[in-house]
């Protein structure tokens, strides 16, 4: 649909000439649509916000192409495509996220264009990371980013580093293989993506047995709601009261809907798109479809809403609800949104039960 006001902002975006300009119009942008927030459907403004990250984020890998090619590095020597993880990866960023990101490159075609290539998008990485750090991003505390030498490969030294994680299926391995799941291009050459995907989903065919390991993962955060329905908030500390609305009830079903996902060989990287493919594919009624979007739909919402600070520069999240938020008209579509996902969770539960005898 056209819509010149968000037209304008995007080209504001794209004309930027420097990182300061780029903060302000984030800052300024984030404080609108937290307003709207409270007036406006929550998914389209979520929606909104992931468009934002996605300009701001090609703007700056847009600028950090240029910054190397005035340092005397030139282009980028080969197509490349810079990928996002996480929240970022199923479109679901919130004012507070962090990166979590990698970079995949063409394959060289000797050992000394490899050795360049590789110099060359490592340095890029840096840039571009140290950047978005500057717009107010930090870093994944777990080091999936791309500045990280083993997120920031050629196309074949992803792919082998793919079958290597489902050749041996370690807890760990098991969880970058399920943070490759979310993966989505930002920018760039949106064929080497393509052709990740297929890796993962041709080596999930030929590895069965993956499919326990990544069910084990997926049930390990709870849904925080009681046998009796009350909510399970925060007991002690300062954050006593308070909902974790993240971990609590966003990353279970999160969880629970790309395990069937990719159990299905659905490609579709959004939670909400997931759900609509499940109900396609009918892996899911239409009544679990319809409550599971409605359920987490009002997570989306309550995330946007968890408390965040700027701590140095970068804008941290602590994805948890304070009580005095919680309130009393609030609490039975939280309740209702919560049995929806505890539902989703022991049905995936249910299944590692049936299909390998698991506990």
């Amino acid at each position: 649909m056209h819509n010149p006001t968000w037209e304008k902002r995007l080209l504001d975006i794209a004309n930027a000439e420097d990182l300061e300009q780029l903060r302000s119009i984030r800052e300024r942008e984030q404080t609108r649509m937290a307003t709207e927030l409270s007036t406006s459907p929550a998914y389209e403004v979520v929606e909104s916000l992931n468009a934002l990250h996605d300009a701001l984020i090609t703007q700056v890998l847009k600028l950090a192409e240029y910054d190397l090619a005035r340092l005397g590095h030139g282009a980028p020597p080969v197509p490349y495509t810079y990928m996002l993880y996480g929240s970022g990866g199923r479109y679901e960023q919130t004012m507070y996220s962090d990166q979590d990101s990698g970079l995949v490159y063409a394959n060289a075609p000797n050992e000394v264009e490899e050795e360049r290539y590789r110099n060359y998008f490592l340095q890029f990485s840096q840039v571009i990371v140290q950047h978005l750090i500057k717009l107010g991003y930090p870093p994944c505390e777990g080091n999936v980013i791309a500045s990280n030498p083993e997120w920031c490969l050629p196309l074949e030294g992803w792919e082998k580093k793919i079958d290597a994680w489902f050749a041996e299926p370690s807890w760990e391995n098991v969880r970058y293989l399920l943070i490759v799941a979310d993966g989505r291009p930002v920018y760039g050459d949106r064929e080497l993506a393509g052709k990740l995907q297929n890796r993962f989903f041709n080596d999930l065919l030929s590895h069965p047995v993956i499919a326990r390991r990544m069910m084990e993962n997926t049930i390990r955060h709870k849904v925080l709601v009681g046998v009796f329905g009350q909510l399970l908030t925060e007991r002690y500390g300062e954050d006593a009261g308070s909902l974790d609305i993240k971990y609590g009830a966003y990353i279970p079903m999160v969880n629970a809907f790309r395990l069937l996902a990719v159990q299905a060989g659905i490609r579709e990287t959004s939670s909400m798109g997931r759900i609509k493919a499940l109900q396609q594919s009918e892996v899911l009624t239409e009544k679990e479809a319809e409550d599971a979007s409605e359920a987490f739909e009002l997570f989306l919402k309550m995330r946007m809403k968890a408390t965040g600070s700027d701590e140095n520069g970068q804008m941290v999240g602590t994805g948890k609800i304070p009580s005095k938020q919680i309130t009393k008209e609030m609490r039975a579509p939280l309740k209702k949104a919560l049995k929806a996902g505890k539902r989703i969770q022991l049905r995936v539960q249910r299944e590692l039960q049936r299909r390998f005898g698991g506990r």
